[in-house]
Protein backbone atom coordinates (compact mmCIF):
# COMPACT_ATOMS: atom_id res chain seq x y z
CA UNK A 1 0.00 0.00 0.00
CA UNK A 2 1.48 3.38 -0.62
CA UNK A 3 2.34 6.13 1.39
CA UNK A 4 -0.44 9.02 1.84
CA UNK A 5 1.69 12.13 1.83
CA UNK A 6 0.43 15.47 3.12
CA UNK A 7 3.39 17.07 5.09
CA UNK A 8 6.22 15.21 3.10
CA UNK A 9 4.69 15.38 -0.73
CA UNK A 10 6.93 17.75 -1.43
CA UNK A 11 9.31 17.59 0.80
CA UNK A 12 11.90 15.79 -2.13
CA UNK A 13 10.89 19.17 -4.39
CA UNK A 14 14.27 20.83 -5.04
CA UNK A 15 15.24 23.91 -2.98
CA UNK A 16 11.65 23.78 -1.06
CA UNK A 17 13.23 25.12 1.56
CA UNK A 18 13.17 28.55 -0.30
CA UNK A 19 9.92 30.34 -0.05
CA UNK A 20 9.88 30.87 -3.95
CA UNK A 21 10.18 26.98 -4.72
CA UNK A 22 7.40 26.63 -1.52
CA UNK A 23 4.94 29.08 -3.51
CA UNK A 24 5.07 27.61 -6.95
CA UNK A 25 4.30 24.07 -4.86
CA UNK A 26 0.78 26.19 -3.69
CA UNK A 27 2.52 27.25 -0.69
CA UNK A 28 0.63 30.20 1.32
CA UNK A 29 -2.67 29.71 -0.67
CA UNK A 30 -4.35 28.24 2.15
CA UNK A 31 -3.17 31.41 4.79
CA UNK A 32 -4.24 33.63 1.93
CA UNK A 33 -7.16 31.85 1.67
CA UNK A 34 -7.73 32.19 5.87
CA UNK A 35 -6.91 35.85 5.66
CA UNK A 36 -9.63 36.82 4.10
CA UNK A 37 -12.51 35.00 6.35
CA UNK A 38 -13.20 35.50 9.90
CA UNK A 39 -11.04 33.63 12.37
CA UNK A 40 -13.81 31.56 13.88
CA UNK A 41 -14.40 29.96 10.64
CA UNK A 42 -11.08 29.01 10.56
CA UNK A 43 -11.32 27.71 13.80
CA UNK A 44 -14.64 25.77 12.95
CA UNK A 45 -13.04 24.39 9.38
CA UNK A 46 -9.92 22.56 11.89
CA UNK A 47 -12.80 21.21 13.74
CA UNK A 48 -14.30 19.42 10.43
CA UNK A 49 -11.44 18.01 9.51
CA UNK A 50 -10.94 16.58 13.54
CA UNK A 51 -7.23 17.31 13.67
CA UNK A 52 -5.61 15.83 17.18
CA UNK A 53 -2.41 16.97 18.56
CA UNK A 54 0.51 15.11 17.15
CA UNK A 55 2.86 15.40 19.95
CA UNK A 56 1.94 12.42 22.14
CA UNK A 57 -0.76 13.88 23.82
CA UNK A 58 -3.87 13.37 20.66
CA UNK A 59 -6.05 15.71 22.33
CA UNK A 60 -8.87 17.53 19.60
CA UNK A 61 -7.04 21.03 18.64
CA UNK A 62 -10.38 22.81 17.58
CA UNK A 63 -11.75 22.28 21.26
CA UNK A 64 -8.51 24.00 23.02
CA UNK A 65 -8.64 26.90 20.23
CA UNK A 66 -11.65 27.57 21.00
CA UNK A 67 -10.78 28.37 24.59
CA UNK A 68 -8.07 30.70 24.31
CA UNK A 69 -8.97 34.45 24.68
CA UNK A 70 -8.02 37.01 21.92
CA UNK A 71 -4.42 38.45 22.65
CA UNK A 72 -2.46 35.55 23.85
CA UNK A 73 0.96 33.93 22.77
CA UNK A 74 1.47 30.72 20.18
CA UNK A 75 4.31 28.97 21.15
CA UNK A 76 6.03 26.20 18.35
CA UNK A 77 7.44 23.17 20.19
CA UNK A 78 10.25 22.60 18.42
CA UNK A 79 12.25 20.66 21.45
CA UNK A 80 12.07 17.76 19.53
CA UNK A 81 14.40 14.76 21.54
CA UNK A 82 12.81 11.94 22.42
CA UNK A 83 15.05 9.29 21.47
CA UNK A 84 13.89 7.41 18.27
CA UNK A 85 12.00 10.96 16.79
CA UNK A 86 13.39 13.08 13.72
CA UNK A 87 9.83 13.84 11.89
CA UNK A 88 10.38 17.68 13.82
CA UNK A 89 13.77 17.91 13.01
CA UNK A 90 13.57 16.97 8.90
CA UNK A 91 10.31 19.04 8.45
CA UNK A 92 11.91 22.30 9.32
CA UNK A 93 15.23 21.69 7.95
CA UNK A 94 13.13 20.60 4.76
CA UNK A 95 10.04 21.91 4.58
CA UNK A 96 10.24 25.26 6.95
CA UNK A 97 7.54 27.37 4.90
CA UNK A 98 4.54 24.32 5.59
CA UNK A 99 5.19 25.33 9.47
CA UNK A 100 5.51 28.98 8.72
CA UNK A 101 2.56 28.97 7.17
CA UNK A 102 0.67 26.81 9.69
CA UNK A 103 1.96 29.38 12.35
CA UNK A 104 0.34 31.97 10.24
CA UNK A 105 -3.10 30.51 9.91
CA UNK A 106 -3.11 29.69 13.78
CA UNK A 107 -2.15 33.06 14.42
CA UNK A 108 -5.22 34.39 12.92
CA UNK A 109 -7.12 31.67 13.75
CA UNK A 110 -6.68 32.51 17.75
CA UNK A 111 -6.19 36.04 17.37
CA UNK A 112 -2.27 36.68 18.39
CA UNK A 113 0.18 38.56 16.91
CA UNK A 114 3.33 36.89 18.48
CA UNK A 115 5.09 33.68 17.85
CA UNK A 116 7.60 31.71 19.26
CA UNK A 117 9.45 28.75 17.72
CA UNK A 118 11.01 27.14 20.70
CA UNK A 119 14.12 25.12 19.08
CA UNK A 120 16.41 22.89 21.21
CA UNK A 121 19.95 24.41 20.40
CA UNK A 122 21.29 21.05 19.22
CA UNK A 123 19.36 21.72 16.21
CA UNK A 124 21.71 24.22 14.25
CA UNK A 125 21.11 23.45 11.24
CA UNK A 126 17.39 23.60 11.40
CA UNK A 127 17.66 27.04 13.39
CA UNK A 128 19.69 28.62 10.37
CA UNK A 129 17.43 27.43 8.09
CA UNK A 130 14.10 28.31 9.76
CA UNK A 131 15.59 31.97 10.68
CA UNK A 132 16.37 32.17 6.65
CA UNK A 133 12.29 31.49 5.97
CA UNK A 134 11.09 33.58 8.45
CA UNK A 135 13.40 36.61 6.78
CA UNK A 136 12.12 35.19 3.43
CA UNK A 137 8.16 34.94 4.72
CA UNK A 138 9.08 39.06 5.96
CA UNK A 139 10.45 40.42 2.48
CA UNK A 140 7.57 38.69 0.68
CA UNK A 141 4.55 39.70 3.49
CA UNK A 142 3.84 36.80 4.63
CA UNK A 143 4.63 37.99 8.18
CA UNK A 144 5.16 41.44 9.80
CA UNK A 145 2.46 44.53 9.55
CA UNK A 146 -0.95 43.93 7.17
CA UNK A 147 -0.14 41.05 5.90
CA UNK A 148 -1.21 41.05 2.52
CA UNK A 149 -2.85 43.87 3.00
CA UNK A 150 -4.97 42.23 5.52
CA UNK A 151 -4.65 44.00 8.24
CA UNK A 152 -3.44 41.29 10.45
CA UNK A 153 0.01 41.43 11.85
CA UNK A 154 1.92 38.33 12.69
CA UNK A 155 5.73 38.74 14.58
CA UNK A 156 7.30 35.99 14.75
CA UNK A 157 11.00 34.69 16.43
CA UNK A 158 12.96 31.99 17.36
CA UNK A 159 13.93 30.63 20.97
CA UNK A 160 16.87 29.05 21.08
CA UNK A 161 16.32 26.26 24.36
CA UNK A 162 19.44 25.14 26.25
CA UNK A 163 19.15 21.83 24.95
CA UNK A 164 16.86 20.18 28.03
CA UNK A 165 14.30 17.00 27.08
CA UNK A 166 11.89 18.16 29.53
CA UNK A 167 11.40 21.66 27.72
CA UNK A 168 9.19 19.80 25.39
CA UNK A 169 6.49 19.44 28.19
CA UNK A 170 4.90 22.67 27.72
CA UNK A 171 4.49 24.39 31.01
CA UNK A 172 8.46 23.75 31.14
CA UNK A 173 8.75 25.05 27.73
CA UNK A 174 6.93 28.12 28.69
CA UNK A 175 8.52 28.89 31.92
CA UNK A 176 11.99 28.50 29.81
CA UNK A 177 10.64 30.73 27.24
CA UNK A 178 10.11 33.44 30.30
CA UNK A 179 13.50 33.15 31.46
CA UNK A 180 13.15 30.60 33.83
CA UNK A 181 14.37 27.20 34.72
CA UNK A 182 12.52 24.41 32.56
CA UNK A 183 10.24 23.03 35.14
CA UNK A 184 6.49 21.72 34.69
CA UNK A 185 4.40 23.28 36.30
CA UNK A 186 0.68 22.04 38.10
CA UNK A 187 -2.59 22.89 35.74
CA UNK A 188 -4.29 25.14 36.78
CA UNK A 189 -4.09 27.61 35.73
CA UNK A 190 -3.90 26.51 32.41
CA UNK A 191 -1.65 27.29 29.77
CA UNK A 192 -4.42 29.15 27.62
CA UNK A 193 -5.93 31.05 30.78
CA UNK A 194 -2.12 32.19 31.99
CA UNK A 195 0.98 30.84 30.14
CA UNK A 196 3.41 33.50 29.20
CA UNK A 197 4.27 36.24 30.85
CA UNK A 198 0.44 36.27 32.78
CA UNK A 199 -1.05 36.22 28.81
CA UNK A 200 -2.81 33.15 27.60
CA UNK A 201 -0.41 30.99 25.50
CA UNK A 202 -1.04 28.37 23.30
CA UNK A 203 1.71 25.36 22.92
CA UNK A 204 1.48 23.65 19.66
CA UNK A 205 3.51 20.97 17.77
CA UNK A 206 5.59 21.20 14.76
CA UNK A 207 4.04 17.69 13.38
CA UNK A 208 0.69 19.43 14.61
CA UNK A 209 0.63 23.34 13.05
CA UNK A 210 2.07 21.85 10.07
CA UNK A 211 -1.17 19.88 8.46
CA UNK A 212 -3.01 22.96 8.84
CA UNK A 213 -2.23 24.62 5.27
CA UNK A 214 -3.32 20.78 4.07
CA UNK A 215 -6.37 21.12 5.55
CA UNK A 216 -7.31 24.72 4.26
CA UNK A 217 -6.17 24.07 0.59
CA UNK A 218 -7.75 20.78 0.38
CA UNK A 219 -10.62 21.18 2.50
CA UNK A 220 -10.96 19.53 5.66
CA UNK A 221 -13.51 17.12 4.84
CA UNK A 222 -10.90 15.20 2.72
CA UNK A 223 -8.91 15.27 5.68
CA UNK A 224 -11.62 14.06 7.72
CA UNK A 225 -11.88 10.81 5.54
CA UNK A 226 -8.38 10.06 5.79
CA UNK A 227 -7.46 7.89 9.03
CA UNK A 228 -9.89 6.80 11.67
CA UNK A 229 -13.24 8.39 12.40
CA UNK A 230 -11.68 9.35 15.94
CA UNK A 231 -8.45 10.05 14.94
CA UNK A 232 -8.33 11.80 11.34
CA UNK A 233 -5.63 12.23 9.01
CA UNK A 234 -1.50 10.44 8.76
CA UNK A 235 1.14 10.37 10.89
CA UNK A 236 4.70 10.43 10.06
CA UNK A 237 6.49 7.66 11.53
CA UNK A 238 10.28 7.92 12.01
CA UNK A 239 11.86 4.49 11.96
CA UNK A 240 15.56 3.82 12.86
CA UNK A 241 17.54 0.78 14.03
CA UNK A 242 18.61 -2.55 12.43
CA UNK A 243 16.26 -2.26 9.40
CA UNK A 244 17.19 -2.00 5.27
CA UNK A 245 15.40 1.26 4.47
CA UNK A 246 15.02 3.46 7.79
CA UNK A 247 13.60 7.09 7.52
CA UNK A 248 10.42 9.01 7.34
CA UNK A 249 7.06 7.38 6.59
CA UNK A 250 3.46 9.27 6.41
CA UNK A 251 0.75 6.48 6.94
CA UNK A 252 -2.99 7.21 7.05
CA UNK A 253 -3.59 6.35 10.93
CA UNK A 254 -5.63 2.81 10.89
CA UNK A 255 -4.57 1.75 7.50
CA UNK A 256 -1.24 -0.65 8.37
CA UNK A 257 0.16 -2.56 11.39
CA UNK A 258 3.45 -2.08 13.12
CA UNK A 259 4.59 -4.95 11.59
CA UNK A 260 3.79 -3.83 7.66
CA UNK A 261 5.78 -0.49 8.93
CA UNK A 262 8.86 -2.02 9.99
CA UNK A 263 8.26 -5.07 7.66
CA UNK A 264 6.74 -3.81 3.91
CA UNK A 265 8.04 0.00 4.19
CA UNK A 266 11.29 0.03 6.00
CA UNK A 267 12.48 -3.48 4.34
CA UNK A 268 12.69 -5.42 7.85
CA UNK A 269 15.91 -6.50 9.13
CA UNK A 270 18.80 -7.01 7.78
CA UNK A 271 19.67 -9.73 5.57
CA UNK A 272 20.59 -12.89 7.23
CA UNK A 273 19.37 -11.57 10.90
CA UNK A 274 15.80 -11.85 12.68
CA UNK A 275 13.99 -8.72 14.47
CA UNK A 276 13.67 -9.50 18.36
CA UNK A 277 12.08 -6.17 19.70
CA UNK A 278 10.78 -2.79 18.68
CA UNK A 279 9.95 0.34 20.64
CA UNK A 280 6.42 1.55 19.02
CA UNK A 281 6.40 5.30 19.55
CA UNK A 282 10.10 7.01 21.25
CA UNK A 283 11.92 6.15 24.02
CA UNK A 284 8.81 6.55 26.76
CA UNK A 285 7.17 3.68 24.92
CA UNK A 286 7.18 0.19 26.14
CA UNK A 287 9.06 -2.84 24.10
CA UNK A 288 7.36 -5.11 22.48
CA UNK A 289 8.10 -8.50 20.44
CA UNK A 290 8.12 -9.38 16.67
CA UNK A 291 4.77 -11.53 17.78
CA UNK A 292 2.94 -8.08 19.15
CA UNK A 293 4.09 -5.96 16.11
CA UNK A 294 0.33 -6.93 14.12
CA UNK A 295 -1.23 -4.03 15.67
CA UNK A 296 -2.99 -1.29 14.05
CA UNK A 297 -1.07 2.64 13.81
CA UNK A 298 -3.88 4.26 15.50
CA UNK A 299 -3.85 5.39 18.96
CA UNK A 300 -7.35 4.14 20.09
CA UNK A 301 -6.32 0.52 19.28
CA UNK A 302 -3.57 1.17 22.30
CA UNK A 303 -4.13 1.48 25.91
CA UNK A 304 -2.10 4.77 25.89
CA UNK A 305 -3.53 6.62 25.18
CA UNK A 306 -6.70 6.14 23.17
CA UNK A 307 -7.91 3.30 25.70
CA UNK A 308 -7.72 0.45 23.24
CA UNK A 309 -7.60 -2.98 24.00
CA UNK A 310 -3.57 -3.29 23.07
CA UNK A 311 -0.97 -3.15 26.02
CA UNK A 312 1.11 -0.51 24.27
CA UNK A 313 1.63 2.74 24.18
CA UNK A 314 1.18 4.67 21.00
CA UNK A 315 3.63 7.14 21.68
CA UNK A 316 4.80 10.12 19.44
CA UNK A 317 6.00 7.48 16.18
CA UNK A 318 9.16 6.79 17.06
CA UNK A 319 10.01 3.32 15.92
CA UNK A 320 13.01 1.85 16.95
CA UNK A 321 13.62 -1.91 15.38
CA UNK A 322 16.40 -4.17 17.42
CA UNK A 323 17.92 -7.28 15.68
CA UNK A 324 19.17 -10.58 17.29
CA UNK A 325 22.41 -8.74 17.91
CA UNK A 326 21.04 -6.36 20.86
CA UNK A 327 21.60 -7.20 24.89
CA UNK A 328 18.29 -5.85 26.39
CA UNK A 329 19.79 -4.98 29.27
CA UNK A 330 22.05 -2.71 27.39
CA UNK A 331 19.36 -1.21 25.25
CA UNK A 332 17.21 -0.38 28.72
CA UNK A 333 20.27 1.11 29.97
CA UNK A 334 20.89 3.53 27.01
CA UNK A 335 17.91 4.64 27.24
CA UNK A 336 17.78 5.32 31.81
CA UNK A 337 21.13 6.78 30.58
CA UNK A 338 19.46 8.89 28.82
CA UNK A 339 16.22 9.92 30.90
CA UNK A 340 18.89 10.00 34.12
CA UNK A 341 20.29 13.01 33.11
CA UNK A 342 16.92 14.80 31.70
CA UNK A 343 14.85 15.34 35.23
CA UNK A 344 14.46 18.86 36.10
CA UNK A 345 14.52 17.68 39.96
CA UNK A 346 10.79 18.89 41.02
CA UNK A 347 9.73 15.35 41.83
CA UNK A 348 11.40 13.19 43.81
CA UNK A 349 10.08 10.13 41.91
CA UNK A 350 12.10 11.23 38.67
CA UNK A 351 14.63 12.75 40.64
CA UNK A 352 15.72 9.88 42.80
CA UNK A 353 14.10 7.04 40.63
CA UNK A 354 15.52 7.73 36.97
CA UNK A 355 19.08 7.27 38.71
CA UNK A 356 18.56 4.43 41.08
CA UNK A 357 17.28 2.56 38.11
CA UNK A 358 20.09 3.77 35.79
CA UNK A 359 22.65 2.47 38.35
CA UNK A 360 20.60 -0.86 38.96
CA UNK A 361 20.46 -1.86 35.38
CA UNK A 362 24.16 -0.60 34.71
CA UNK A 363 25.29 -3.17 37.39
CA UNK A 364 23.37 -6.14 36.05
CA UNK A 365 24.51 -5.06 32.75
CA UNK A 366 28.25 -5.24 34.14
CA UNK A 367 27.85 -8.59 35.28
CA UNK A 368 27.84 -7.50 38.99
CA UNK A 369 23.84 -8.22 39.39
CA UNK A 370 22.88 -9.23 42.96
CA UNK A 371 19.99 -11.97 43.39
CA UNK A 372 17.16 -9.40 43.98
CA UNK A 373 18.15 -6.93 41.37
CA UNK A 374 15.58 -7.65 38.92
CA UNK A 375 12.80 -7.41 41.58
CA UNK A 376 14.38 -4.15 43.00
CA UNK A 377 14.11 -2.41 39.50
CA UNK A 378 10.57 -3.71 39.20
CA UNK A 379 9.41 -2.21 42.14
CA UNK A 380 11.41 1.23 42.02
CA UNK A 381 9.84 1.78 38.32
CA UNK A 382 5.99 0.89 39.81
CA UNK A 383 6.56 3.49 42.19
CA UNK A 384 7.54 5.95 39.72
CA UNK A 385 4.11 5.02 37.69
CA UNK A 386 3.02 1.93 37.60
CA UNK A 387 2.72 -0.09 33.96
CA UNK A 388 0.45 2.06 31.77
CA UNK A 389 -1.59 3.65 34.58
CA UNK A 390 -3.17 6.60 33.42
CA UNK A 391 -2.51 8.42 36.70
CA UNK A 392 0.86 10.22 37.48
CA UNK A 393 2.81 10.54 40.74
CA UNK A 394 4.73 13.38 39.83
CA UNK A 395 3.71 16.71 38.00
CA UNK A 396 4.02 15.59 34.46
CA UNK A 397 4.29 12.52 32.43
CA UNK A 398 8.23 12.64 32.84
CA UNK A 399 8.48 9.84 35.11
CA UNK A 400 6.38 7.52 33.27
CA UNK A 401 8.87 8.12 29.93
CA UNK A 402 11.23 6.09 31.82
CA UNK A 403 9.64 3.79 34.00
CA UNK A 404 7.41 2.20 31.69
CA UNK A 405 10.08 1.49 29.53
CA UNK A 406 12.13 -0.36 32.11
CA UNK A 407 8.75 -2.03 32.95
CA UNK A 408 8.32 -3.42 29.11
CA UNK A 409 12.00 -4.87 28.98
CA UNK A 410 11.76 -6.35 32.23
CA UNK A 411 8.31 -8.17 31.61
CA UNK A 412 9.18 -8.98 27.99
CA UNK A 413 12.81 -10.21 28.17
CA UNK A 414 13.10 -11.24 31.95
CA UNK A 415 14.92 -13.89 31.19
CA UNK A 416 18.16 -11.93 29.64
CA UNK A 417 18.26 -9.76 32.70
CA UNK A 418 18.42 -13.07 34.91
CA UNK A 419 20.92 -14.53 33.10
CA UNK A 420 23.29 -11.30 33.04
CA UNK A 421 22.58 -11.54 36.95
CA UNK A 422 23.18 -15.77 37.23
CA UNK A 423 25.91 -15.84 34.78
CA UNK A 424 27.62 -12.88 35.40
CA UNK A 425 28.29 -12.02 31.60
CA UNK A 426 26.04 -11.24 28.50
CA UNK A 427 24.33 -14.19 26.91
CA UNK A 428 23.81 -12.16 23.36
CA UNK A 429 26.28 -11.79 20.62
CA UNK A 430 26.49 -8.25 20.52
CA UNK A 431 27.17 -6.23 17.30
CA UNK A 432 28.71 -2.52 18.18
CA UNK A 433 29.35 -1.75 14.12
CA UNK A 434 28.07 0.89 12.37
CA UNK A 435 24.74 -0.45 10.63
CA UNK A 436 24.95 1.37 7.12
CA UNK A 437 21.25 1.23 5.81
CA UNK A 438 20.55 -0.09 1.91
CA UNK A 439 18.76 2.90 1.12
CA UNK A 440 17.02 5.39 2.93
CA UNK A 441 13.52 6.75 2.86
CA UNK A 442 13.27 10.96 2.35
CA UNK A 443 16.97 10.94 1.53
CA UNK A 444 17.90 14.68 1.93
Amino acid sequence: MPETRLLLADIDVPDIEHIDAYIGCGGYVAAGEALRKPASEVVEKVAVAGLNDRGGRWHPIAERWRQVPAGGILCVEANESEPGTFRDRKLIERHPHQLLEGVLIAAFALQVKEAYVYVRCEMSRGRQLLQEAIDQAYAQGWLGADIRGSGFALEVRIHVGAGAYIAGEETALLNSLAGKRAEPRPQPPFTWQQGLWGRPALVENVGTLAYLPHILRQGPERFRKMGTERYPGTMVFCVSGHVRRPGLYELELGAATLHELVYDYAGGPREGHQLKAVIPGGGGSPVLKPDELYVRLSPEDWLVPGGGAFAGSFGTGGVIAMDETTCMVAAALNLLDFYAGESCGQCAPCRAGAPWLRDVVRRIEEGDGRENDLELVQSIARQVSPFLADKLATICGFGAAFAWPLQGFVRAFADEFERHIKEGTCPVQQDHSIKIPETVSVRF
